[in-house]
This record gives structure tokens, C-alpha cells and sequence, in this order.
């Protein structure tokens, strides 16, 4: 870490890139108004007054105006990426150069990704906020000194949810989390949309591939699953489905995609993604059997859905043939290519959901610490859904922003629905 920019308060790649990171940020508080209503209210309410927050998510520009949103309504806050690869540096640097405490830079080691981690809770965090629970389990096992401080936590995807649910389930939980990703307004949104669009700009950018005409595999047909098949189908690829649930299977079926296992599909697919949060997805077998050229990245939250160490193993060779795009010389001549090592395509080789709809996911964040702050003191120690009210207020508040209004039920209605003597 000797190349670093360091300071009291930050360990960061350049500080020297604030002005850049500046400009992002701008670009992006200007596309986030539900937030930013959120801000101007609490910087006159105080809701985190006295709280301090230790976050783990990715250090990107719509980050930074949730972490503005924070600092606004009264905490102190502690910061660090949940990805070695989504960093990015000039927001990092931003945040650096305007006070916060932000430990993150694009590019790290494993040991370097827990560090950063480690830093965040120096200052006894009262209020933690993650992204795929690297922190939570940091505070339940090597840093458990710290958890006896912590009045409650969030959890932002998929992936984290399912790890702090088993947690509770098995009486491991220490402190109340608010599952932001199970949010409508989050997973139906973010998870599709978001997803969909920034990982199909993540394979552009690592490739600048034409899709329309390819065949497009698409592992795990979840609500990030899903919203990848419909923007690569959206392009014109062909998509194929893989699935270990056949509920979602069933689904994309009825939406038209072809199905079919792994095995099958690795001799048809010319690009490959994965999202399922479940490991070795894509394993030695898949990568004998696929095409000469195959394309192959990750959009799940860990970088253990490839096995990479299956695909170094067959290869003869290995070059970097453009950024964030690696080629594996196979025995036999095929050339197999992997984006990003394996990490999130969307924000290692793109830069993540775009801000509109990271608008919602965010507030669903603030709000959920706001609450904590508020109640966490009296919550059992298990994973809570956001409230119903919650959504449709987030809803309500978005499509005001974004110029549209609906009906209302009239009184009359109202009393209608739950009128049960009401016959034919």
C-alpha cells in the first residue's frame, strides 16, 4: 500500500482526483431527487444525531450522496468498499478531500478489502450499513469487540440477506438489520433495471462485442437474472436460462427463453453471465465444452460463481487483451475470454446502476438507518423487511420526481374492498 494516498482519515489511490470525482458526484445528486428531498429534510431534523456509521458498499458516485444524505442528518461515518474491483477512485478521492473517513481504492488484494474494512470500525460504529454482509460477519467474528456497540445494521443485496437470514436463523445475530434488498422498491427496481443495464455496459465496455444475433446465457433468473435476459434479448441476443429453481425456470419459460442445464448450454452460449450468489457455477467441464471465443463474467456478488482456478488450470496461456478483459489460450486453440476476473461486471469493468434508479435503493438505506437510530434499541436481534408504507411512500415520492401521478380509491372504494356481504 506504499503508493496510496494516506491520511489520518483516508487511505485512498489519488487524492489529486477529487475535481473528477467532483464532477461525478454532481452528475449524479442532480439524478437522485428522492434523496435529496430526504437530505434537506433531515439536515433540518437531526434523525442520526449522535450515531456513528461504519458502511461497507461500493465507493461510487450515488454512494457519495448517500453519504452526504448521512453526514447531513447528523452522524459521523466511517467508510469502505464491499468489492476489491467497483471502487471508484476519483469519488473515493472526493470524499477524501471533502472530510470523510473513506478507506477504498480500485484494485485490491483480498488482505488490502479487509483492512478497509477494519478501519471503518475504529471509531466504534453504532449503526452499520453493508453490501453482501462482509462487515456484519468482520463485527460477529475477528472484530466482535465491536458488536456490543452496534444498535443495528442494514443489508442492501441478495446475497447479504440470505447470510444474515441463516445467521438469525441459527441465533448468531447480534443486533437488529433491516433488509434494504428485500424492498420493492429496491429489488424490483434496482435488481432488475439497474442490473440489466449496467451489466450488459459492463460486457460493452470489456468487449464492444455486437450481441444482436449471440447467444446469451444467462445463469439464475432472479430479479438480476431476469432484468440481464431482458436487456440482452432487448439487443437482439438469444437467450438461454439456466436455473436450479423451477419456479423462475417455469417463468422464463413462460416469458419465452429457452432453458436448459449448464452442461447443455455450454456448447451453444457465446456469452456467458452469471447471478445466482451460489459458488462454482461455471466449473472446468463448461469450459471444455464451450466455443472458441466464448465470453464469460459474473454479475452476482462474489467472484466465486466462475471457478477461475478450473480455467487457469486447462490454460495454456493467459493475456490481458483489453481492459478488464482476460484471454485464456485452451490446449486444442479456443480462446475463452473472462471480464473483471469474475467480479461484478457491471461495476469492475462499467460503473454500476445508473443514479435514477440507485435513487430508490438509497433511500431505502437512509430511511432504514434513520429507523435503527430511532428504534434499534428495542428491536429483537433478526432481519426485518421494510415496511409496506415505506415502499409506497418511496413510489409515491419517485414518480412525483419523475412527473407522474395516479388514482386514488374514493371513499366509497375504500369500503367496497373489504365488504365481504358484497355478492355478485
Amino acid at each position: 500500500m506504499d503508493d496510496l494516498d494516506k491520511g489520518q482519515n483516508h487511505t485512498v489511490r489519488d487524492i489529486g482526483l477529487a475535481d473528477k470525482g467532483a464532477l461525478l458526484v454532481d452528475w449524479a445528486r442532480a439524478r437522485m431527487p428522492v434523496l435529496a428531498k430526504l437530505k434537506e429534510e433531515a439536515e433540518r431534523t437531526k434523525p442520526l444525531a449522535g450515531m456513528r456509521v461504519a458502511g461497507c458498499l461500493h465507493v461510487t458516485k450515488e454512494t457519495a450522496v448517500l453519504i452526504e444524505a448521512i453526514r447531513a442528518a447528523g452522524a459521523e461515518l466511517s467508510w469502505s468498499g464491499c468489492n476489491p474491483l467497483s471502487t471508484q477512485d476519483e469519488v473515493a478521492a472526493w470524499l477524501a478531500s471533502e472530510g470523510y473517513s473513506v478507506h477504498a481504492w480500485h484494485g485490491q488484494s483480498t488482505e488490502d478489502f479487509y483492512w478497509c474494512i477494519d478501519k471503518t470500525l475504529e471509531f466504534k460504529p453504532t449503526l452499520t450499513l453493508d453490501d453482501g454482509a462482509d462487515l456484519i460477519v468482520r463485527v460477529h467474528g475477528e472484530k466482535s469487540e465491536y458488536a456490543a456497540g452496534v444498535i443495528g445494521g442494514t443489508e442492501e443485496t441478495t446475497t447479504g440477506v440470505h447470510r444474515l437470514r441463516a445467521m438469525a436463523a441459527a441465533g448468531d445475530l447480534r443486533y437488529p438489520v433491516i433488509a434494504v434488498n428485500d424492498a420493492v422498491t429496491k429489488w424490483d427496481f434496482d435488481n432488475v433495471y439497474g442490473t440489466g443495464q449496467s451489466t450488459l455496459d459492463g460486457i460493452m465496455r470489456a468487449t464492444s462485442v455486437l450481441l444482436s444475433g449471440k447467444t446469451f446465457v444467462v445463469a439464475g433468473f432472479g430479479h438480476c437474472g431476469s432484468g440481464v435476459a431482458m436487456r440482452a434479448r432487448g439487443m437482439g441476443a438469444n437467450v438461454i436460462i439456466t436455473e436450479v429453481d423451477p419456479l423462475p425456470a417455469l417463468r422464463a419459460v413462460m416469458e419465452g427463453y429457452r432453458v436448459m442445464p449448464m452442461d447443455e448450454a455450454a456448447k451453444l452460449g457465446d456469452i456467458f453471465c452469471t447471478a445466482t450468489g451460489m459458488e462454482d457455477i461455471i466449473v472446468g467441464r463448461h469450459f471444455e465444452s464451450m466455443k472458441d471465443g466464448a465470453i464469460v463474467c459474473n454479475t452476482g456478488h462474489y467472484d466465486c460463481e466462475i471457478n477461475i482456478t478450473d480455467l487457469e488450470a486447462q490454460a495454456t496461456s493467459v493475456r490481458t487483451i483489453r481492459q478488464d478483459n482476460e484471454e485464456f489460450l485452451m490446449p486444442d486453440g479456443r480462446r475463452i475470454f473472462l471480464l473483471a476476473r469474475g467480479r461484478l461486471v457491471n461495476l469492475a469493468a462499467a460503473e454500476g446502476h445508473p443514479s435514477e434508479v440507485m435513487d430508490m435503493s438509497f433511500a431505502n438505506q437512509f430511511l432504514s438507518l434513520c429507523r435503527l437510530a430511532a428504534e434499534g434499541d428495542s428491536m429483537g436481534k433478526q432481519v426485518y423487511d421494510i415496511t409496506t408504507e415505506q415502499d409506497q411512500a418511496l413510489a409515491t415520492t419517485k414518480l412525483d420526481t419523475l412527473g407522474f401521478s395516479i388514482d386514488s380509491l374514493t371513499d366509497e372504494q375504500i369500503a367496497y374492498q373489504d365488504d365481504y356481504t358484497v355478492g355478485t
